[in-house]
């Protein structure tokens, strides 16, 4: 009967809460009110706040035309295995105290499956045969150069902070995170993190793809770049991927620095996705809003100087104890 029950619980906590059910919800719930935001900080009224719902269902609705010169295999295979990616990605991340998954390595996990899901844009634009997705998918892969060190950093950063006592020095487990700030407080409160918080919101608009960090997609320079070439139920599931990836981000940067439990699993989630909401709008809706976008070399030279140098200042100090 216990394992009938744990086997319940774990199915619900994989597919309610803080499972997919949960994640897709708040997932669109960003998506709709970052469009929003922006909308007002520019003076236009902006679309509904289910905008998102409606274009992800329009395109489900729209017949799928796969060009003559790609590989149709994996042209199809690339979007599922970039919602799949990031998907399971939101399984590790903790609401509260509590994640459909834990690992002593999650972590780890969570950024190969976010590099994995980069990958997968990276496949399916190379498998349309179309030179504009060429162009996208170089830009891509500068992308993906340019935040993954300042990323890492950020993580060993965290790490070290919330691992200081175990025997390796430095952790890379949520779980072991979430429960240095259950007993110490927020992450954020931590001086020497500061940095290593701010170099991780400026991470977050570059690894979700969205201005002034989408020159992989560009639509005033290459029509779509990496999207060029999709349509109908290809270009719904990339779509999807686009939004469940603001949720992660946001959520991983609450998960590292504001990892706030109160007893109360339903209450922490409504914590947790109000705190998404506040780190959608400085790391993504702002700069949106009031930046153009980046040229490729300018992103490489920024991420790998100010932010990459954020991340590392705070990884500095906390190794030296402070």
């Amino acid at each position: 009967m216990q394992v009938f029950l744990d086997v319940l619980g774990l199915l619900f906590k994989v597919f309610f809460f803080p499972g997919l059910a949960f994640t897709l919800v708040v997932s669109f719930l960003l998506a709709g009110l970052d469009r929003k935001l922006v909308a007002r900080m520019q003076r236009r009224v902006g679309p509904p706040l289910l905008q998102p719902v409606y274009d992800y269902l329009k395109c489900l609705g729209k017949e799928t035309i796969i060009p003559r010169k790609a590989n149709r295999a994996m042209f199809l295979a690339a979007p599922l295995l970039g919602v799949a990616s990031v998907l399971v990605t939101a399984l590790f991340i903790p609401v509260g105290g509590a994640a459909a998954f834990s690992a002593n390595g999650d972590t780890v996990v969570v950024l190969y499956l976010l590099t994995l899901a980069s990958v997968t844009v990276i496949m399916g634009s190379a498998a349309s045969g179309s030179p504009f997705a060429g162009v996208g998918l170089s830009r891509e892969m500068v992308s993906m150069i340019s935040y993954e060190l300042p990323f890492v950093l950020v993580l060993l950063a965290v790490g070290r902070v919330a691992g200081a006592g175990t025997a390796l020095g430095v952790t890379f487990s949520f779980a072991d995170i979430a429960a240095y700030q259950a007993a110490n407080g927020v992450l954020l409160g931590h001086v020497a993190l500061l940095p290593a918080a701010l170099a991780m919101l400026l991470v977050i608009p570059c690894e979700v793809g969205q201005q002034p960090f989408d020159i992989d997609e560009a639509e005033t320079e290459i029509c779509e770049g990496v999207l060029a070439e999709y349509s109908g139920h290809p270009l719904a599931r990339y779509k999807l991927m686009h939004n469940v990836k603001m949720f992660v981000m946001s959520g991983l940067f609450c998960a590292l620095f504001l990892n706030i439990q109160t007893g109360f699993l339903l209450l922490d989630g409504v914590i947790f996705a109000v705190l998404c909401c506040v780190v959608t709008f400085l790391s993504m809706s702002v700069p949106h809003a009031v930046c153009a976008r980046f040229k490729v070399e300018q992103v490489f030279k920024f991420y790998w100087t100010i932010v990459a140098g954020l991340a590392a200042v705070s990884l500095a100090l906390v190794w030296l104890g402070l």
